[in-house]
């Protein structure tokens, strides 16, 4: 088995390019403004490089981008030569003046912190640094408080992790990249997101809905990709410091080095550490666990753009430890026995990456890459006297080939990838043990008319060890019906394996006893999930009293056509059984963004989910899941003084509703939950000051309004008893929470 692993890897080293991003924007002449004319002919070209585009009969051109180009040159016969600084992907409309005007027009403009293509075919938005600062942002789950996209909770009243949704689904349904790698899948599924530090977060793409055949097959209800902050554009020295009230203390720093003139490095190095114990609600448990992690990366960037290569090669070990249970549990004493109840979860990983790209200089719109990487996850993990230990070695590699048909309105790619996957489980006395291997190859292709229509076709067939031979289809449509409005609709299919154990470690901190229905699939007996997803989105951006605006709609489905039913309707087991019936996901949302005033801005949201599984029990709605979300967010900043000091204020209000809980009729009384938990709000804020391009402090709270959930540990009180469940949390354990920290940066 290892020299067959050896040779697949070495075999499928090709890793994969980045994904070409184009660049948009209108040229008109400002002797014709009231009839919009376009300039038919104008060549624009990145400066100090060889790629190029002209001007179509409407003004319009669309130009390969990547983040290292920031001057875009306009020429045109006649009229002056004007260099444009680009700061972001949305379009320009830049007016062009002939050679006998002498006047200097200056346009200044600021950058959304959260910006929604408008141009890109699938319903994507990014969310920046800027929009990351906004809240403690410790690591990458908790990188979402201030978006309405992505729904926060908490798995279990022990751990504390917190854990994310889109479109009513958890994370397994998603598709979670680093930098266009899979990175949160298997057995870091639950913690997985707790392992990039956000400090190492450049920005974040969020792709609802189905995503591009390119990466991959797993995904169902969408992406969520987090880019790394690169060494050539990373300040030389960043410090962090962060500490809170409920005893978590961090230290984030990074140092940057430039080798050469295309070489450059950097170390990036994180650590967390909880040491004190509380117990607020006074059951005798821990509100917030025991932790302590070490995570260091060493990063790597190639960059020639004359000759069209860059590379990035990452290295990154982890070391993650957690102590939970009783506020007596002692482990030298206690583990593995009954004298007072405890988990620990120690977790090591080691993972690498490499990335290679490169653009043909003379035929800037084509080009080639490869990507490749490797990860070896490893957890040792006990909660109470159940034991929970795997190991996760993974390979995965892509190679992938961009060009275009006939000229750059239809553009494609095309490539091959190569996954491996060994999983060594141990629950309790039995194994659980396989290896999966797939290869599979992808043919997208994209058509844009460079005014009001865009779509991407997609296809790919896997061959799967386990899963088979079958055929992934996505498609996602653009369509302008007229100014500042974009309608798209997108339909697509997901396949994954269902790691039943891994994406649901809280059950071990229960007395339920595990079902599993075995019909004979290859995976814990039980077959592959397999859903479609189906959505549209209508975004219209407008002006009131003069300050820009937008508000988008959403709706999307997902039909599950197989689902691995995860049942927690009776409270003495939990049973996972292939689906008979229906799962059927809808989720409905509206946002609106809208400048009150200069830097003063509003983002709020209503969502509503109508969620729904055939259980053998019966139809029900999903457990712990509010149909009813409200979310408003209000952020403020002031002007730039002299010495570049400024103030920033954010607040973030969450309205959860209603939501319905799994039954415990059959528990004794004291033990028994309603039927439904009541609404709760949530409020966080936090204050910044800005001293200087150097240097900056911030305070915050989280949970202002001190929500705690009663009882959330049943059987509290005998936790090696047959009603121990520490599963049903739907509220905030811990209650308010004030932190504050530093940042400090030589650039």
């Amino acid at each position: 088995m290892k020299k067959y692993i050896i040779n697949s890897f070495l075999l499928f080293m090709p890793f994969m390019l980045f994904s070409q991003t184009t660049f948009k924007g209108r040229i008109m002449d400002k002797n014709n403004p009231k009839e919009n004319l376009g300039v038919e002919g104008a060549s624009v070209h990145w400066l100090s490089t060889n790629v190029s585009a002209i001007t179509n009969r409407k003004g319009w051109f669309t130009i390969p981008y990547k983040s290292e180009y920031k001057n875009l040159v306009i020429n045109y016969l006649g009229y002056k030569t004007d260099t444009v600084t680009i700061t972001n992907l949305e379009p320009i409309r830049h007016f062009i003046t002939s050679e006998s005007e002498l006047e200097e027009i200056t346009i200044n403009s600021k950058r959304n912190s959260v910006q929604k293509s408008f141009l890109s075919t699938v319903n994507m938005f990014t969310v920046n640094a800027e929009e990351l600062l906004k809240a403690a942002c410790c690591n990458l789950a908790e990188s979402f408080e201030t978006n309405p996209s992505i729904d926060i909770s908490f798995s279990d009243a022990l751990t504390g992790t917190r854990q994310i949704e889109m479109l009513g689904l958890t994370s397994r349904y998603l598709l979670i990249t680093q930098e266009n790698i899979p990175s949160v899948r298997g057995a870091s599924q639950v913690f997985g997101l707790t392992f990039t530090p956000g400090t190492w977060v450049e920005s974040i793409q969020i792709t609802k809905g189905a995503g591009s055949v390119v990466n991959g097959f797993e995904s169902i209800s969408g992406q969520i990709n987090a880019e790394l902050v690169k060494p050539f554009s990373d300040a030389k020295f960043f410090l962090n410091a962060y500490s809170s009230l409920d005893g978590r203390l961090e230290l984030n720093t990074h140092f940057n080095e430039r080798i050469s003139e295309k070489w450059q490095t950097g170390v990036y190095i994180h650590g967390n550490y909880r040491g004190q114990k509380f117990d607020r609600n006074e059951d005798n448990f821990l509100d917030m666990p025991l932790s302590n992690q070490i995570n260091v990366m060493n990063r790597w960037q190639y960059t020639d753009a004359a000759k069209g290569w860059v590379s990035f090669i990452n290295v990154r070990f982890l070391n993650d430890e957690k102590q939970t249970g009783e506020l007596n549990f002692n482990p030298t004493l206690d583990k593995g026995t009954t004298n007072n109840w405890g988990s620990e979860i120690d977790t090591k990983r080691f993972d690498t990456s490499l990335k290679v790209g490169y653009v043909f200089p003379e035929i800037p719109y084509q080009s080639i890459g490869f990507q490749m990487a490797y990860s070896n996850h490893q957890q040792d993990s006990y909660f109470g006297l159940n034991v929970y230990d795997i190991q996760h070695e993974s390979v995965y590699s892509n190679f992938i080939f961009n060009s275009i048909i006939g000229d750059t309105r239809n553009k494609f790619k095309t490539g091959l990838n190569f996954t491996y996957d060994k999983f060594d489980e141990l629950v309790n006395t039995s194994n659980f043990n396989r290896n999966e291997n797939s290869l599979g190859a992808f043919f997208e292709y994209a058509f844009d008319n460079l005014d009001n229509f865009s779509l991407t076709a997609g296809m790919r067939i896997d061959t799967h060890n386990l899963l088979g031979t079958f055929v992934t289809p996505r498609l996602h449509v653009r369509y302008v019906p007229w100014e500042k409005g974009v309608l798209k609709a997108s339909a697509g299919r997901g396949k994954r394996s269902a790691n039943i154990f891994a994406e649901n470690q809280q059950l071990f901190a229960s007395s339920r006893q595990i079902n599993i229905d075995d019909v004979g699939g290859n995976i814990y007996g039980l077959n592959p999930e397999i859903a479609w997803n189906y959505g549209v989105s209508y975004m219209q951006k407008f002006n009131l009293f003069e300050k820009k605006g937008d508000i988008t709609f959403d709706f999307y489905q997902t039909n599950f056509q197989n689902q691995v039913v995860v049942d927690w309707e009776n409270p003495q087991e939990i049973s996972f059984y292939d689906l008979d019936g229906q799962s059927i996901a809808n989720s409905f949302q509206v946002e609106v963004n809208y400048t009150l005033a200069k830097n003063f801005n509003l983002r709020t949201a209503y969502k509503y989910f109508d969620i729904y599984t055939d259980y053998k029990s019966g139809n029900l709605q999903k457990p712990i899941q509010p149909q009813n979300r409200f979310f408003v967010n209000l952020s403020y900043e002031t002007e730039l003084s002299n010495k570049d000091a400024q103030w920033r204020f954010d607040v973030t209000f969450n309205n959860i509703g209603e939501q319905r809980l799994p039954n415990t009729r059959s528990n004794p009384m004291q033990y028994q939950l309603p039927e439904n938990a009541a609404p709760y709000q949530l409020l966080n804020s936090q204050i910044t000051r800005v001293f200087s391009k150097k240097f900056e402090v911030y305070i915050g709270g989280e949970n202002l309004t001190n929500v705690q959930q009663n009882d959330p540990i049943l059987a509290s009180d005998d936790p090696f008893g047959a009603n121990f469940d520490s599963t049903i949390v739907y509220q905030p354990i811990f209650g308010r929470a004030m932190y504050a920290g530093l940042r400090f940066k030589i650039k």
